[in-house]
């Protein structure tokens, strides 16, 4: 055969970093060397990864929520290998294919609520994308509702509902009629429907960015408060869906929350094929796909691609196998408990925010004179550096992947596989807090600059041992 695939990978070993500063997205490319990030991993299982050198890291961050199941789970690369091994139809367009319809049955059972039918996607942004269009075809209605620091996805529609300035900042105009409603806040939710020209209230049940939780009982009562009204409520799963949180959606835990639409995406891929899902309500259904003419009014080319509704069935089959929902709950809980009893020790550590293995460590000014001027010192600088210099070192030192969560807050935020065991969790808290140490002292400030200027300059690692 002419294509070799194993043979263009050790040809071109090493060169991620130079294709992509020359052929991809240089200013990215920039930033990983920045921060340390620039890595080349050249082999993945569970929630490791393992670069070219032999080195293993502890992945935090999940490619965003997509690997929830760990990194090349084999049921689900055996069912990609059976498939093509099958050599299968796909995308013949005009038929109905059995994997997509196999596949929705399974979403519909384990979502339930009376969602009727449902519409695949490539990706969680192309299900908001529908659910907007759903909503005003079915309500007539033109406006749409958000919340701040909301995340929906970054295409048109999407970012319209986006409640993070960085990312609307040079893509104006948006959609019309899209207006936030502040947060957690009935009252003012149900000012905002009064004017009865809204057609849905978009909404995470719990913020990705931020990892910003409702009070319990709101997401129940803003679904009764928006059907009052005669407006859909859309649940955007896309990342606490499918065990991120303790159960299979994160609505699951908030009560009788009743939504019109709920939008999946990221884990369902099973970590190898995009895939998404929008369940809806018949109802709803039925005034978008309102007659055989209609019967196509919103499509896509690739959306039941039988590969994609393989990892799908496959990933699904994972989510049981590994009791993802359940080890989200013990590892979440202990990774709290953890940071929680680090709390006493260390000023600038403020707030756990965790649901399952979704979890929020925000920071706060400390109270002591030479750590203040170390804070006032980094916000005036950059208002996201202080968040960085606890992933920085983490990447460095410690070999763990984490991320900043959002723009403007003093957030990092953990979603690792839901397969990481007590193991891993040792290794986060021991290295979480050496990490700390390191920032609560004077010199902390000076130390970050260094390393920042260090891997922009010289793309320098340091060679600390992890586990």
């Amino acid at each position: 055969m002419s294509f070799d695939l194993a043979e263009l990978i050790a040809r071109n070993a090493g060169r991620n970093a130079a294709l992509h500063a020359e052929h991809v997205n240089p200013r990215f490319a920039t930033v990983l060397r920045t921060i340390g990030y620039d890595q080349t991993y050249v082999r993945a299982a569970g929630a490791h990864l393992w670069d070219a050198q032999g080195h293993r890291y502890l992945d935090m961050l999940g490619g965003y929520a997509v690997c929830n199941f760990g990194r090349n789970h084999p049921t689900i690369r055996k069912a990609l290998e059976d498939y093509l091994a099958l050599e299968l139809p796909t995308m013949v367009q005009f038929e109905a294919p059995l994997l997509s319809g196999l596949l929705a049955e399974e979403l519909k059972r384990r979502v339930g609520r009376g969602l009727d039918h449902v519409f695949f996607t490539n990706s969680g942004t192309e299900g908001v994308e529908a659910a907007i269009k759903f909503a005003k075809c079915a309500t007539g209605r033109p406006a749409l509702l958000y919340a701040p620091k909301a995340f929906h996805g970054l295409s048109s529609g999407s970012v319209s509902l986006n409640g993070c300035e960085s990312f609307r900042e040079g893509f104006a105009p948006f959609l019309p009629e899209c207006r936030p409603v502040a947060f957690n806040d009935l009252g003012a939710l149900e000012r905002a429907l009064a004017s009865r020209d809204v057609a849905a209230f978009v909404i995470e049940p719990i913020q990705g960015k931020g990892v910003n939780l409702h009070a319990p009982g709101y997401l129940e009562a803003a679904a009764r408060l928006c059907h009052r009204h005669g407006t859909l409520f859309v649940a955007d799963e896309v990342q606490t869906g499918l065990g991120r949180t303790g159960s299979f959606l994160a609505i699951d835990q908030e009560g009788a929350v009743e939504p019109d639409m709920v939008v999946l995406s990221k884990a369902l891929s099973g970590g190898y094929v995009p895939v998404g899902a929008v369940l809806v309500r018949g109802e709803v259904w039925r005034k978008v796909f309102s007659s055989l003419e209609r019967a196509i009014v919103h499509s896509s080319t690739f959306h039941q691609g039988a590969m994609a509704m393989t990892a799908g069935l496959a990933s699904l089959a994972a989510y049981d196998e590994t009791d993802a929902a359940g080890n989200a709950r013990r590892m979440g809980a202990r990774i709290r408990e953890g940071l929680e009893a680090m709390k006493p020790r260390f000023e600038m550590l403020r707030e756990v925010r965790q649901r399952g293995l979704m979890i929020g460590i925000e920071f706060g000014a400390p109270r002591s004179l030479l750590l203040k001027a170390n804070w006032a010192a980094t916000h005036a600088m950059d208002r996201n550096l202080f968040a960085q210099a606890v992933v920085v070192p983490l990447m460095e030192d410690h070999r763990i992947l984490c991320q900043v969560a959002g723009h403007n807050q003093d957030v990092v935020k953990l979603i690792p596989p839901l397969v990481i065991d007590d193991a891993d969790v040792d290794w986060f808290l021991r290295a979480f807090e050496a990490v700390m140490v390191g920032l609560h002292k004077p010199t902390a400030t000076v130390g970050l600059l260094a390393r920042l200027g260090r891997n922009a300059v010289f793309g320098g690692k340091s060679e600390t041992a992890a586990p």
